[in-house]
């Protein structure tokens, strides 16, 4: 395979041209750099080295302007915005900063197209006048304003100009604008020839630059197009060399140079559905590994989404040996980028020096964090996780640091006061401190992240010291991010050697004899309709402007490049919706099979990676001695009713909490949990109760208690759940909730007594623990727990569990003594007060009549729902609520079989599947 560069300089070298008097001028500096290293193979005799330059380049030198970066040009847009515009009329930088942006793209197009700007403009005012007919005779000030900014445009649009001119700078349209209209005197007065190679969508500003110089007989100019597509006219590809072809004075007499025919030669094209970006990824890699050293020397990758380098990379086989980026790689993906950038943001937000514990998180948890600080920074993770730390103040982080730490996270966490300059200065020291800390041979990735963070801060002081619109960290944050989504990390390698990994438009003018092209999905490839502008689409038609359907023009032509003299293509497109894409293939996979070219072998296919089942096995842990062990300490310790309960739902919970003691990870508490607002509500009527045991309770007493309310609610959410604010978001709603539900309560009780019943509190969180002699155990066996409450109801005993979920009536019966112990869902409310009621029995015997039951607080209308025995299932069940020695006696009988099912060496733990419950 030949290349279009290759062929080029053939026909200019078998022409006997002084190539070292020739400019080159290509789309790219990559392609650029292609032509230089194929100059130096073709030539048999040396010879200096031609001018190779990009148009950007060239339409610099041209035009005698520098050219600024977007940010440059903003804050000088906003110099001539200020110059131009009453005291009381402008707008600060912040709030100019969002309209400015899409207010210079436009300007760089009506450049480009060597647009007149006095008739676009005063166009464009008319059309929105238009669009704000009213009724009403009298404008509104809001009205007057808006139109008046479309009239301004002009203003705004000359003075920039004249800003940037004295300065000798330019935004990209307005070296072209100026290029162009320079070009004349410049091909005068220039020395050599021009060649042009590979340019396909040409502004109007470029048309002009070409044009001028091929009157001159100063350029010659080679199109990397094929015959297929000139002659079919309906086809995207040559939408725009048509109308060179047919418009421009030179062809008129001249023909174009070096057509190619290639398109129409055997190629091998594989169209292959690929679920996912990753999958896309591994699959890449799998291709790659059945290529030889050889055929990897003429193979590119293609990403159409240059997000998907990461992965891609990741992916590579061991084969591929070497391998060039062009594309390098986006230092905002960078994961120390990340760090400064959170930096930035959470000291945007001004307050009281108090830091949101998920801002720290995000700190502390950081790698690099981690690193230098020896690990101490997950020291401070745990300590916010246990302490349930949602605010910090600077001081309070600053007070638990070890010494040598102290600065790294004083400046992480200090006060900028809202200051560009302390952020700024803040920023580069912590670059140094990373510096120092990293080691040079193990951290060079890092390091060289570090270097180019430096270089960004260095740029940022510099527009700070030029520019005095940088007044608060918001805007600098603002700035920041725009200079990093420019940022590029090179990759160092060699050019030309191994496999070539880039984007679509490095792509251009390259050949390349097989290609691996991913992301061809619509939306991707084209990009779509998406425009960030001010200017309808009818006003862009009108001049001559690019709408969408040029810029799909741009797509089609760079993806049938890569077709044009590749022989094997395998073109990858995701078939999954990732968010908002839609995972459909793009119109050229289409496109190309209608075409059905009697050459191109075009095979589709879908694959998707091998997952193996996974069989749904349910666990099953044996009793070692050490298990054993672990359950007689257990024993000895004492078994608390929520233990029985858990192995009863699930013994494989119990294993892993109560043998092995492993408890859930503790996470900041934001949001109070269900369980704090439980031990909430059950720690302020203990506080109520606790005063009056063993008397009676009057009316007076909990008419007290119920003004008492709110500020013992507070005190215990204070004591629970530490400084999280309870006067706004869910924790004022879930604060709410626990005041009701003592209030609620605390009113069923005074209505009770108040209907002539009687109540006095024997016993108030009371904790119990009594032994157990179960017959075939030869260790000790205890059991343990905290009864809620114990009274005395119109003098009958009273054993209570509150709960502050909902518990109906249902929930608290026992049929068959057998399954108390087996169903946890019918059962686990009555077995807990059971187990109370058989220790305090074992205590201190109860009376003959006592009753054991539930106080719901989301059930509070039915009040007390007392333990029953039923005798038979179905309607006109007898029914016993009374807690009598034998049924303490035939519970005390499941108790230990339970117990003896748990300790029995034979009977392993084996999980439960349990059931989720439906939404």
């Amino acid at each position: 395979m030949t290349s279009f560069i290759e062929q080029v300089l053939q026909d200019l070298l078998s022409r006997k041209e002084n190539i070292s008097e020739t400019t080159f001028i290509l789309p790219s500096k990559r392609a650029g750099a292609s032509l230089l290293n194929r100059l130096s193979k073709l030539s048999s005799a040396p010879m200096f080295a031609p001018r190779v330059l990009s148009i950007e380049d060239f339409a610099e030198e041209v035009a005698g302007l520098k050219s600024i970066d977007n940010v440059t040009s903003l804050f000088e847009f906003y110099s001539a915005y200020l110059a131009c515009t009453p005291q009381e009329n402008r707008e600060g930088f912040e709030t100019f900063s969002t309209w400015a942006q899409t207010l210079l793209y436009d300007f760089n197009e009506i450049d480009r197209y060597l647009v007149d700007y006095q008739s676009f403009f005063g166009y464009l005012g008319s059309i929105q006048e238009m669009n704000h007919w009213y009724l009403q005779e009298e404008r509104t000030p809001l009205m007057e304003n808006y139109l008046l900014f479309w009239n301004k445009l002009p203003e705004y649009y000359e003075a920039l100009q004249k800003q940037l001119e004295k300065k000798e700078l330019a935004y990209q349209g307005m070296v072209y604008r100026r290029a162009s209209e320079k070009i004349t005197e410049y091909a005068e007065a220039a020395s050599g020839s021009f060649v042009f190679i590979g340019f396909n969508a040409l502004n109007s500003a470029e048309q002009n630059i070409f044009q001028s110089l091929l009157a001159a007989g100063k350029a010659e100019i080679f199109w990397d197009v094929d015959e297929v597509f000139l002659k079919d006219e309906q086809h995207d590809v040559s939408l725009f060399l048509r109308n060179y072809f047919n418009s421009w004075p030179y062809y008129k007499e001249n023909k174009p140079a070096k057509i190619s025919r290639s398109y129409e030669d055997y190629k091998d094209i594989k169209v292959v559905g690929v679920p996912k970006n990753i999958g896309q990824a591994k699959y890449v890699g799998e291709l790659l590994s059945k290529l030889s050293p050889g055929e990897l020397q003429q193979t590119a990758v293609v990403l159409g989404d240059e997000r998907m380098l990461l992965p891609v990379l990741n992916s590579l086989p061991p084969n591929v040996d070497e391998v060039n980026i062009t594309m390098g790689f986006a230092l905002q993906n960078a994961p120390v980028a990340f760090l400064f950038e959170h930096l930035l943001k959470i000291h945007t937000v001004q307050g009281d020096g108090t830091h949101y514990y998920k801002d720290l998180m995000l700190v502390l948890s950081h790698p690099l964090v981690q690193q230098v600080t020896d690990g101490y920074s997950r020291t401070m993770l745990e300590n916010i996780r246990q302490n349930n730390l949602v605010y910090l103040k600077e001081e309070e982080i600053l007070a638990i640091v070890p010494r040598e730490l102290k600065q790294l996270f004083k400046i992480c966490f200090g006060d900028w006061k809202n200051e560009p300059r302390i952020a700024l200065d803040s920023l580069q020291e912590l670059v140094m401190i990373f510096k120092d800390k990293l080691d040079k041979d193990r951290d060079k990735i890092t390091l060289e992240f570090l270097y180019q963070l430096h270089l960004l801060l260095n740029q940022l002081n510099n527009l700070l010291q030029e520019y005095p619109y940088i007044n608060s960290i918001k805007i600098l944050f603002s700035i920041f991010k725009d200079l990093l989504s420019s940022k590029t990390v090179d990759f160092r390698g060699k050019p030309f050697s191994g496999l070539q990994l880039m984007g679509m438009l490095e792509s251009r003018v390259l050949d390349f004899k097989n290609v691996i092209l991913t992301s061809v999905n619509e939306g991707v490839l084209p990009a779509g309709k998406s425009s960030n502008s001010f200017i309808p689409f009818d006003l862009k038609c009108s001049y001559k402007l690019p709408t969408y359907k040029e810029k799909d023009a741009v797509y089609a032509y760079h993806f049938y490049h890569l077709l044009q003299r590749a022989q094997s293509v395998y073109l990858l497109y995701n078939t999954e919706s990732d968010g908002l894409n839609a995972g459909e293939k793009s119109r050229f996979l289409l496109q190309l099979e209608m075409e059905n070219n009697e050459n191109h072998s075009i095979e589709n296919f879908n694959i998707s990676p091998v997952v193996p089942p996974v069989p749904a096995q349910l666990k099953t842990v044996n009793k070692s001695a050490e298990v054993l062990e672990k359950i007689r300490e257990r024993a000895a310790e004492g078994f608390s009713p929520s233990a029985l309960t858990t192995y009863m739902r699930n013994p494989l919970d119990f294993y892993k909490q109560y043998v092995l003691g492993l408890k859930e990870r503790e996470e900041v508490e934001e949001t109070v949990a269900y369980n704090t607002l439980g031990s909430v509500v059950h720690d302020t009527l203990e506080t109520f109760y606790r005063q009056w045991l063993n008397e009676e309770i009057t009316v007076t007493k909990l008419e007290q208690a119920l003004k008492e309310t709110n500020a013992e609610i507070e005190k215990q959410f204070r004591e629970h759940y530490t400084r999280a604010p309870l006067d706004k978001g869910k924790n004022l709603l879930i604060f709410e909730v626990a005041r009701r539900y003592v209030r609620n309560f605390l009113r069923s009780e005074i209505k009770s007594l108040k209907a002539g019943n009687t109540l006095k509190i024997l016993k108030i969180e009371e904790k119990l623990k009594i032994q157990l002699s179960i017959d075939g155990l030869d260790f000790p066996v205890f059991l343990k727990g905290t009864v809620d409450r114990v009274d005395e109801f119109n003098g009958k005993l009273r054993i209570i569990d509150y709960k502050t979920g909902k518990v109906e009536q249902n929930k608290v019966e026992v049929v068959d003594w057998e399954e108390i112990t087996s169903d946890y869902d019918k059962y686990s409310k009555p077995f807990q007060i059971l187990t109370y009621a058989l220790m305090m029995n074992d205590k201190d015997p109860l009376p003959e009549v006592s009753e054991a039951g539930v106080i719901s607080f989301k059930n509070l209308k039915e009040g007390f729902l007392k333990y029953t025995k039923k005798d038979k299932k179905g309607y006109g069940a007898k029914k016993d609520t009374d807690v009598t020695v034998e049924t303490l006696e035939e519970f005390k009988i499941q108790l230990e079989n339970l117990i003896l099912e748990i300790c029995d060496p034979e009977v392993p733990f084996v999980e439960k599947e349990i059931k989720q419950n439906a939404w």
